[in-house]
């Protein structure tokens, strides 16, 4: 049972009120309608749906509805965290492309022309400045009233807060550090470096590490979750701050394996069904119900701008609304050889009917492959059609995990290449392939084989930078730098312009290198 989804709905259907849109990027406080203070003082329970707002606020474009947004924005369905997430990780990127070209999108599905005026930057870019206030305003607020299990829940908004500066690290390199010390000052913040970013966040997610609970709700933080994203902190160190700290990813990222009783899940296809909430595989998920948590950015944006009633059944995968938009490319189905001969269960999630190998045009709806990883049906059980899906976006899961040890080790920072052969061989095994030996295990085969295995799921574009093949020519795919063959890009776009709104609202704010 989804239990968060439920208390997402009853939070925002009565708290809706104490949160406004944030049209001003760095306006640091937000406006309420009704003081949080009274509210929990009279209430103290209500703190229970502030926090479901807050996880909600990654899978949900707004409090009141599909159609609503917490920032501002044309489509209010564009505006959700994840959606940012795909849009900026995963068409920036060799794997999936975009044909609908509308205001700026064409812009990140062929990397390139990258100015500080595309909305989809100002997306996440406003998502985080929306989150990272108004989980301070309630930390705020907690140390003058009294909750049941007030650490538990700070710890849990630390670490929504740790997670959106994360993406601020990681697509812009810098921005400004609102917290406890400093929120609700009324001069424009200065400008943190990437460094200063990473040093913030990774003091916050050690604190937070020895005091938020082993386990927890499902959809909710826990202890393995916080180590999960240092060791993601860590594992991305010598790109964000130009110091390896391997080491580090592999302390935490084996205490997720080894202390986090997870277990990779028997069906690689079971981890992006409806029912996935039964996973014993995922470590944090973005949850998503087609009745009570609906959003156009969630993984219906996945799974319906997948799907095309031109080239399929669409019922078959759980959805009554398709929106003919995502497909994959040859750089990611290229890697499982040929799919039709393939016993790789990965290779056989790829709609070829009906589709060219080759994307010659990338507005072409028939050029490349729709990825049918994400679908809308239940692994067991009945599935119920809906114009919205209930398949919950696994953020974090065990087999990213395993690859991330195997990559810790084959970088040279110690732990065990037997364990990180067998890792990598359990995800293999799971879904059917080739076993490999321990000469096989290099940093080569690891990226791929984290293509192979997560493509879609918001990581491409950060591993193809950590691997030094994402800017440059050393690497070209399909419509990169505009070109059907691919292109050079410049080492610029190793970071995302800061959009122009931010710039406006604080001159200390200096835009990136190059745009």
């Amino acid at each position: 049972m989804k239990k968060l989804s439920t208390s997402i709905i009853l939070g925002l259907s009565s708290l809706a009120l104490l949160f406004s849109s944030c049209s001003d990027e760095l306006d640091t406080k937000p406006k309420v309608e009704l003081s949080l203070e009274n509210l929990l003082a009279k209430d103290p329970n209500a703190i229970e749906g502030l926090l479901s707002k807050m996880y909600g606020t990654f899978a949900l474009s707004g409090s009141k509805g599909p159609g609503s947004s917490d920032i501002t924005g044309p489509d209010p369905g564009e505006t959700a965290f994840l959606r940012s997430i795909v849009n900026l990780q995963d068409f920036t990127g060799d794997a999936m492309k975009n044909r609908w070209g509308d205001d700026g999108l064409d812009q990140l599905t062929t990397t390139s022309r990258w100015d500080a005026n595309n909305k989809f930057f100002r997306y996440l870019y406003d998502r985080v400045y929306y989150i990272v206030p108004q989980t301070t305003n309630i930390i705020l607020v907690l140390d003058r009233v009294d909750v049941a299990n007030e650490e538990q829940i700070v710890s849990e908004l630390r670490f929504i807060r740790a997670l959106s500066y994360y993406y601020m690290i990681d697509c812009f390199g810098k921005g400004v550090i609102v917290n406890e010390e400093n929120y609700g000052s009324t001069k424009p913040l200065p400008e943190s470096t990437r460094t200063e970013l990473f040093n913030y966040i990774e003091k916050e997610l050690l604190d937070i590490e020895g005091k938020i609970n082993a386990t927890n709700q499902y959809g909710r933080a826990n202890k393995s979750v916080v180590r999960m994203l240092l060791a993601k902190l860590y594992l991305n160190a010598e790109v964000y701050t130009g110091t390896k700290r391997y080491g580090d990813a592999l302390t935490f990222v084996n205490k997720v394996i080894t202390e986090g009783n997870y277990k990779l899940a028997d069906s690689f296809v079971s981890q992006f069904s409806a029912d996935n909430y039964t996973s014993t595989e995922v470590i944090f998920p973005l949850i998503a119900d087609a009745l009570t948590s609906q959003s156009y950015g969630n993984t219906t944006y996945l799974i319906n701008g997948s799907t095309s009633t031109e080239t399929m059944s669409i019922n078959d995968f759980g959805v009554a609304d398709a929106w003919t938009g995502h497909r994959a490319t040859k750089a990611w189905y290229g890697l499982f050889g040929n799919l039709q001969t393939s016993s790789d269960d990965r290779a056989k999630l790829f709609w070829t009917t009906g589709h060219n190998y080759e994307m010659t045009d990338y507005k072409k709806w028939s050029d490349g492959y729709p990825a049918i990883k994400f679908r809308n049906n239940s692994f067991n059980g009945p599935t119920t059609i809906t114009s919205f899906s209930s398949t919950d976006f696994p953020l974090f899961r065990l087999a990213d995990a395993y690859l991330m040890y195997a990559e810790c080790v084959a970088r040279g920072a110690g732990g065990s290449a037997s364990q990180a052969l067998d890792y990598v061989n359990l995800i293999r095994g799971r879904a059917h392939t080739t076993l490999i030996g321990a000469s096989d295990l290099t940093l080569d085969f690891i990226l791929d084989e984290r293509a192979r295995e997560l493509n879609f799921e918001g990581h491409r574009r950060t591993d193809l930078i950590r691997f030094g093949k994402f800017t440059g020519s050393s690497y070209l795919w399909p419509w990169k730098g505009n070109t059907l063959d691919g292109a050079s890009i410049p080492d610029t776009y190793s970071v995302f312009p800061i959009p122009q709104s931010a710039l406006q609202a604080n001159l200390n704010l200096k835009q990136n290198p190059g745009y």
